[in-house]
């Protein structure tokens, strides 16, 4: 008799005994995801490359890839499809991509500071509540629409409140990505955004935890109304319960301590835990994971610390795993006919112009100016991965048919991809500030106040930096106003956008007067303008590193600075050797020299003052200052003229002249050239310039803060000798590009940034705690592009091939 059997496909074995042994290894778990995983990433990461002139986010991309790779575009071979992708292998994918997306999602209430949010302007809230509920109410007709044409048999409550969720999403972490590119981050642009986005994320998980509540497969009322009475219980015991012993394991973890082991281990153990009640109760995993995020305290090093262990993993391997298998899911070709592209347009003019006339209006209401509504309106419309979630739950949970899931993929990729674009067009904020005269240290009038950028990396720099800013004070009627800017790289990990809560309008830090938790940075400046007669005003760059001196050099003609004040990229170890930081903080000061337009400063720390910063009537600095000849050199002299009013400080010039007949300038043959190394100057001018400099600098100061001498040197090695004889200075001036030969072989230099001088005082051939300040003077017939360096040569020349196209 026969039957009609349905027979399953056997599970998938985890490893293979290899192809030597006559076995294929795409037939078994592991070899076949990682192959998967690897695939995945290659695609996704060079889309991204492709796409970076466009100055697109990656999710962009990691959301084109998972289409391209499912049935839409690759996934049209069977063949592909069978072998890379098979239907057996889909349960494991889907398991890797939800552990992803479930510890992303804890990364995600990481960052998101329910303190900040509380703290949001009456502005910025009201924005928040029309950019939900207005596209929310746009959802809801669109709805009916849907369930009328395309999504036959859908249960309306549920469609209906799934429609309005994915039409009323703004994507806090998307949107933190394109305001960085876009140098927004903190204009009040930005910050109005990045406020009323928090406050939308959180409502959309609240809102989608009301629709899964009422997707489930039971068609009574009552247990819906059971799963939110069980999931308010299980807020309920995070808060009272689990908050506590995470609060306790913060407070075990102070600052300068490593976080124990098992701290780690717990809060990651808490999190699959919390994902596996919530997914209990029927209202998805990835909420615990997030509600846990949510309640970790954000003071001290114990959730940097979390974000550090998980996230490159989560977002670099498993995290795109969650695009594809979306991808999967996709078809475009199941869009097909006139109706079904009409419903797609329908959806995205819906999806955009409830989101960018609704925020418009209300900003316009609030009087946020025209043109700034207009953007606030585009940027929130952005969409991306939280749009992901929302439209794959729905799919899982047989809300959405696979049409309707097609056209709401197709609209979140859409309204994301246009925000850039759009942005750049409508909105070019006034960077440009009035002409100002004073650029340099080197001025007719030496009662001017003068104006400073103080740039700094971390707590390493802030000491030095501060006993520099005490030496520059003077005692002159003149002030002195400094600016602090804390230099913030934004990388491509998810953990950069927790640096948007340190930012507010006009750049300052984010901190709130009502909160304990002050930024150290800021406390250390806070402290030293109390006890000081200069003003001190913190800013803050967030900025890739390859572009953050655009924030730099802007920074630095709106606020009408003479100097800029950088780093230098390698700091002294307690042997004594150099170690740099990074080459990308080496090309930052690199592009800062080129491009700034005032003088630039390059400090080679070496513990100015010591590890703590020095009060007004301990500061005994002895600082020489090196003078060959030209701008730059007279530009540092200048500086130090300016520190000697300190009655702590004495400054030493030491003027190196040639003996007769002989040049202080290198030279060196390139092919059958001869050339002088250096910058190239006019001799009579530059030398009556000196002249006339240090006539004045003699006339002007007292000769018991200010001592000059002469060395008469015959060449290199003499020079040599007279530096190493004054290596008890506290600090070493010295100007970039002096007439001098180069006291190292250009073959043990890397850094054209300090000059011929500068690069000797920097190395660790010489055995000194001295630190060293290399100082580059404004002009503006200067060329910018004395700098040998590969990457800014690459760098000019996509330039020009940019301007040539």
């Amino acid at each position: 008799m026969a039957t009609n059997q349905t027979v399953c496909p056997a599970p998938m074995k985890a490893t293979s005994n290899g192809a030597w042994q006559g076995e294929n290894p795409l037939d078994y778990a592991l070899p076949l995801a990682i192959l998967q995983i690897c695939l995945v990433v290659a695609f996704t990461r060079t889309l991204a490359f492709i796409l970076r002139p466009l100055r697109q986010p990656r999710v962009i991309a990691e959301i084109i890839g998972g289409i391209l790779l499912g049935p839409s575009a690759f996934g049209r071979s069977e063949k592909f499809l069978h072998t890379v992708f098979p239907a057996k292998s889909m349960t494991v994918l889907d398991t890797l991509a939800n552990i992803g997306l479930l510890f992303f999602l804890f990364l995600v209430g990481l960052e998101l500071d329910i303190r900040a949010i509380r703290h949001t302007g009456k502005k910025a809230l009201g924005i928040a509540i029309a950019g939900i509920s207005f596209p929310f109410i746009l959802g809801v007709g669109t709805s009916v629409v849907l369930q009328a044409t395309i999504a036959h048999g859908a249960r309306p409550a549920p469609f209906l409140v799934f429609m309005g969720v994915s039409l009323s999403i703004t994507a806090f972490p998307v949107l933190a990505r394109i305001l960085a590119e876009l140098k927004l981050l903190t204009t009040d642009v930005g910050r109005i955004a990045m406020s009323a986005a928090a406050v939308n994320d959180v409502a959309a998980w609240i809102l989608l935890a009301l629709a899964i509540a009422l997707s489930g497969t039971s068609s009574s009322p009552l247990i819906s109304l059971w799963v939110l009475l069980t999931c308010i219980a299980f807020l309920i015991f995070a808060v009272f319960v689990i908050r506590p012993v995470l609060v306790l394991m913060a407070r075990r973890s102070p600052d300068g301590e490593p976080v124990k082991e098992h701290y780690i281990c717990a809060t990651l153990s808490l999190v699959l835990a919390a994902g596996f009640a919530t997914d209990c109760i029927g209202i998805h995993a990835l909420f615990g994971a997030f509600v846990i995020g949510i309640i970790v305290p954000k003071d001290g090093p114990f959730a940097g610390v979390l974000i550090e262990k998980i996230e490159d993993i989560v977002s670099g391997l498993l995290l795109p795993l969650y695009f594809v298998s979306s991808g999967l899911k996709t078809n475009v070709a199941t869009i097909k006919g006139a109706e079904s592209w009409g419903l797609l347009v329908l959806v995205i003019l819906t999806a955009c112009f409830g989101k960018i006339v609704g925020t418009t209006v209300v900003s316009v209401m609030v009087k946020v100016p025209f043109r700034e509504a207009i953007t606030l309106g585009f940027l929130m419309n952005t969409k991306g991965l939280v749009e992901l979630i929302v439209l794959n739950i729905g799919k899982d949970r047989k809300v959405l048919n696979d049409q309707t899931f097609a056209i709401l993929v197709l609209m979140a990729l859409f309204t994301t991809f246009i925000t850039t674009p759009i942005v750049t067009a409508v909105y070019k904020p006034a960077r440009k500030s009035k002409p100002y005269k004073h650029r340099t240290m080197q001025r007719n009038n030496l009662d001017t106040e003068l104006t400073i950028l103080a740039c700094f990396h971390s707590t390493r720099n802030i000491p030095s930096m501060i006993n520099l800013m005490e030496s520059s004070r003077g005692t002159r009627s003149r002030g002195l106003c400094v600016y602090a800017m804390h230099l913030m790289e934004l990388s491509e990990r998810s953990s950069a956008i927790s640096m948007v809560h340190k930012a507010r309008n006009n750049g300052l830090p984010f901190w709130n007067m009502k909160r304990p938790d002050h930024d150290r940075m800021i406390i250390a400046f806070e402290a030293y303008q109390q006890l000081s007669n200069v003003s001190i005003r913190p800013m803050t760059a967030i900025s890739a590193l390859h572009s953050i001196h655009e924030d730099i050099c802007t920074s630095a003609e709106q606020k009408r600075v003479a100097i800029i004040l950088l780093p230098f990229h390698k700091h002294q170890r307690v042997d004594g050797m150099m170690e740099s930081l990074g080459h990308g903080f080496h090309l930052v000061n690199l592009r800062v020299l080129q491009k700034a337009l005032c003088s630039v400063g390059i400090l080679v720390d070496r513990g100015l003052g010591g590890a703590t910063q020095v009060s007004a009537k301990d500061v005994s600095f002895d600082i020489t200052a090196f003078f060959f000849g030209g701008r730059d050199d007279r530009e540092a002299v200048a500086y130090g003229a300016r520190m000697a009013e300190h009655p702590g400080i004495v400054l030493t010039v030491v003027r190196f002249l040639p003996k007769p007949g002989k040049s202080l300038m290198g030279i060196h043959k390139n092919g059958d050239q001869v050339i002088e190394s250096g910058i190239l100057v006019d001799d009579i001018e530059e030398k009556k310039a000196d002249e006339e400099f240090l006539s004045q600098l003699k006339g002007t100061y007292k000769e018991s803060s200010i001592k000059y001498e002469e060395k008469v040197v015959g060449g290199r090695e003499e020079i040599i000798e007279k530096m190493k004889s004054l290596s008890r200075s506290n600090l070493f001036l010295v100007g970039r590009m002096p007439p001098a030969a180069p006291l190292l072989d250009r073959s043990n230099t890397d850094c054209p940034e300090l000059g011929p001088i500068g690069s000797y005082l920097a190395s660790s051939e010489i055995s000194t705690p001295t630190s060293v300040l290399v100082i580059q003077q404004y002009h503006p017939s200067m060329n910018h592009n004395l700098i040998d360096h590969p990457a800014l040569a690459d760098e000019k020349d996509d330039q020009d091939n940019d301007m040539s196209v």
